[in-house]
């Protein structure tokens, strides 16, 4: 009997061993740990400097360089009007001779520009005062038309010239007295030749404001007066063809002739 216990016991005592040796590996290996994180030293942000904002000025204006400026020109026309103020250029346009009797001494002759025209005070008898444009010297066919004022002795001439000639000596001349009797003349060599009369109840009288007009086409004279058409004349005979537009004033037998010429004015017909 003891002889096969002793076989048993030896069996249940390699149990335990082997039972306790599995408990001990088992239960006291400690179970593995995870490493531990490493915290890798963060790399401060590193605040990169920022380049202020640069304000540009605003594009200024460039400087307006002046211009080259040049006197403006004055440029005679054919076909104008010409009022006598201060922006006349009566030294460059302008011209005038005198004929007549007081011609002879015209020292007492006056012509002023004035605000308000062109001023004849004569103080001669019969003198007789052409005033010509002198940057045209071939007009053919014309319309000149001349406004006048009578300031003085009702006793004077005014009269328009149209073809007067290059000396001078040549013109057809339509002149018109203070007292409503007209006359055509052609002027050859410096004698007045008649060729033509009448008369007219239209002139204002005295001291008075006048239009006179007188159109040269071809060989026809035609002449008006304040705006009321006087006469056709029809030039078979003498035939002035070209030449210079004017006016003249003129005294007669009677002292004191003022007369204001407001304008003057050359026009196609």
């Amino acid at each position: 009997m003891r002889t096969s216990i002793r076989p048993f016991l030896f069996l249940i005592f390699i149990i335990l061993i082997v039972s306790l040796a599995c408990s001990a590996i088992g239960g006291n290996t400690p179970s593995p740990t995870e490493a531990p994180s490493i915290q890798l030293p963060t790399q401060p942000s590193i605040q990169l400097p920022t380049q202020p904002s640069i304000q540009l000025p605003p594009p200024t204006a460039q400087p307006q360089l002046p211009q080259p400026t040049s006197a403006p020109i004055d440029v005679p026309k054919d076909f104008f009007k010409e009022e006598f103020n201060a922006n006349s250029n009566l030294k460059d346009y302008w011209s005038y001779f005198t004929m007549g009797p007081g011609s002879k001494d015209s020292s007492n002759l006056s012509v002023l520009a004035k605000d308000d025209g062109l001023l004849f005070d004569l103080g001669t008898l019969d003198l007789y005062v052409y005033y010509l444009y002198e940057a045209q010297l071939a007009y053919k066919d014309t319309t000149v038309t001349l406004v006048a004022e009578n300031r003085g002795s009702n006793s004077n001439n005014v009269s328009l010239v149209c073809r007067l000639n290059y000396d001078k000596s040549n013109w057809y001349e339509y002149s018109f007295e203070s007292g409503g009797v007209w006359y055509l003349y052609a002027v050859q060599g410096g004698a007045y030749k008649r060729i033509d009369n009448g008369g007219s109840n239209d002139l204002h009288q005295g001291f008075a404001v006048n239009e006179y007009s007188m159109t040269c086409k071809g060989n026809v004279i035609t002449m008006y007066i304040n705006g009321k058409k006087l006469k056709s004349y029809t030039d078979n005979k003498i035939g002035f063809s070209d030449g210079q537009v004017g006016f003249n004033i003129s005294s007669l037998s009677v002292p004191g002739v003022v007369v204001n010429v407001k304008s003057f004015e050359v026009a196609e017909p």
